[in-house]
């Protein structure tokens, strides 16, 4: 796997499986921020779901905003966990995200955060999740690439996770993700532009 530096200075990698960058070259952190941290209104006590781990980037800058939360990770690929070892990114609480690549299991009392990564086809562990979720990060590899993750039964099992008034970011605006999105019944709104001409997506489980 490639080591690329993003514009902002954070580091990602290529993944030759898929053909794509784990992030925007435009920044990786920013990325994170921009497009998954501010939209979904990541705040204290609140249950997150990260589609797509990779190198945790999303979870660590949640980390980074608010405590007491609870980060339910999906991930399928143990090459790009290996990775989270071998850099320093530049989140607080990298440290942690370290800790849930190396052990699946993270747990900090004093700051009341609980983090589970379930390795596997994100398709089938979505099934495991057995609390309700406030925030989606919705981060898989481009639709074009990685069509298995956009289909309209797996946004519909991801629709049915989240609490009513959750949302879900993703950096997509494909018509046809938007579509299936609503067909779920997501309330789908433009996200944030960052690195790109188009906005980012919005979905919002109707109350």
């Amino acid at each position: 796997m490639k080591q690329v530096i993003t514009k902002d200075n954070s580091i990602t990698f290529f993944n030759e499986k898929y053909d794509e960058h784990y992030h925007c070259l435009a920044g990786a952190k920013l990325e994170a921020i921009k497009k998954f941290i501010e939209p979904t209104n990541v705040k204290d006590g609140i249950v997150i779901l990260d589609v797509c781990f990779g190198l945790g980037y999303n979870s660590a800058a949640a980390l980074d905003t608010a405590n007491n939360l609870t980060i339910f990770a999906l991930e399928n690929d143990p090459k790009i966990l290996e990775e989270i070892q071998t850099i320093n990114a530049d989140f607080e609480s990298y440290n942690m995200i370290k800790e849930v690549a190396k052990h699946k299991d993270y747990e900090n009392t004093e700051k009341g955060i609980k983090i589970k990564l379930l390795l596997g086809d994100a398709r089938e562990t979505i099934h495991e999740i057995n609390e309700k979720i406030d925030a989606v990060f919705f981060d898989p590899f481009s639709p074009k690439k990685c069509p298995e993750l956009w289909t309209l039964e797996f946004i519909k099992d991801v629709f049915k996770t989240m609490k009513p008034g959750g949302i879900l970011a993703t950096y997509s605006c494909a018509t046809h993700v938007r579509q299936k999105m609503k067909e779920t019944g997501f309330i789908v709104k433009d996200g944030p532009i960052f690195g790109r001409k188009s906005p980012a997506t919005l979905g919002v489980k109707p109350l």
